[in-house]
């Protein structure tokens, strides 16, 4: 019989170097993005410097293999920079982890020679890059993309828009999915590009002014007969929607954490009000009313982190994780919208304003 205290389950403790990993990012957003978060949420200014410094400490393109100069971090690993970074601000912790989403489709697919030339230059100096997937008429439903690339010669030319793409006016390159082949099953109709920001043709809308997260820079990209060589052929023709899901797995787990993130400073916000305030002669934590919506606040944001952990951990053991990672992505943002809505109302009128 398996007693208690031999049987050996899943853990759930930090090691000592991911706990230093996550006081390393906790101790940076509360040195450089806190102080500076309303400031870039107000004006749209992209926070260069931010993101700048956070490069130097190595909390940008964490999961670069190190053969390519990159720490070469796991998914789990990835997830606690990037809760720590939106308890900051999302819209920075979005401008940072857009790298890491144009970054994966060659983290899953590239070549030597595309590693080491697209993502090898990531750890040599603080660029940025976009994942350029997304069209006005197609967003989750990837297999509606509209863009096409057609073969000629040794060449490919890719004409077509993209959409909602964050950092699309800051990257350096993009990963861009078009379709190759129309009469094609979306499983092999589309082919991964890898395309220079600088390549003629290529023009980053305007700015798109959003409810939220506007520290990020966000933006239309029009692609206009671009010439993309051979060489940038992500994998091989056909494969790019398996690519872009492969890249999904990755990165789905963090948009989730990022929304763990903010779910968590509101509730921190809320509650910490709640010990302050007081109506009718106690403090507002004191009243039912109150002390429920923490406390749902508390058990979604606990259930949230849990899933976007095991999606995560899947990734790392090599496992398949689209089921999970579907469902922390989706918790997690509830949670975050449902964590924002009640902090406002804990906060009361003081909550309606900035």
């Amino acid at each position: 019989m398996t007693t208690a205290t031999s049987s050996r389950g899943p853990g759930f403790a930090l090691t000592e170097e991911q706990r230093n990993i996550q006081e390393l990012a906790h101790n940076f957003t509360k040195e450089e993005i806190i102080p500076k978060a309303a400031h870039h949420d107000q004006t749209g200014e992209y926070p260069v410097e931010i993101i700048k410094k956070a490069w130097e400490l190595g909390l940008v393109n964490t999961h670069i293999p190190q053969e390519f100069g990159g720490l070469g971090l796991g998914v789990f690993d990835s997830n606690l920079i990037t809760e720590e970074l939106a308890w900051g601000c999302t819209g920075i912790q979005t401008a940072i982890e857009a790298n890491q989403l144009a970054e994966a489709p060659l983290v899953v697919a590239g070549n030597q020679t595309q590693n080491k030339k697209y993502l090898g230059r990531m750890t040599e100096e603080p660029l940025m890059a976009a994942y350029c997937v997304t069209e006005p008429g197609a967003g989750s439903d990837v297999a509606g993309i509209q863009t096409k690339a057609e073969k000629q010669g040794d060449k490919w030319i890719i004409n077509g828009q993209k959409m909602w793409i964050t950092n699309g006016g800051k990257a350096n390159w993009y990963f861009v999915l078009a379709k190759t082949d129309p009469t094609a099953k979306p499983g092999s109709a589309f082919t991964g590009f890898i395309v220079d920001a600088d390549t003629p043709g290529v023009t980053p809308g305007r700015k798109e002014i959003n409810l939220g997260q506007r520290a990020s820079d966000t933006r239309g990209i029009s692609f206009e007969n671009v010439v993309v060589p051979e060489e940038n052929v992500l994998g091989s023709p056909g494969k790019g929607f398996q690519i872009a899901m492969g890249a999904f797995d990755i990165t789905r787990p963090l948009v989730a954490a990022g929304a763990v993130g903010l779910a968590r400073r509101a509730l921190e916000e809320a509650t910490n009000y709640s010990l302050e305030r007081k109506t009718m002669g106690k403090l507002i934590s004191q009243h039912q009313a109150v002390a429920f919506m923490l406390a749902d606040g508390a058990i979604g944001l606990e259930a949230a982190r849990n899933v976007v952990w095991k999606a995560c951990w899947l990734r790392d053991q090599n496992e398949r994780n689209t089921y999970y990672a579907s469902i922390a992505k989706a918790l997690a943002s509830d949670v975050a919208v449902n964590n924002a809505s009640m902090a406002v109302q804990v906060f009361g009128g003081n909550g309606f304003n900035t």
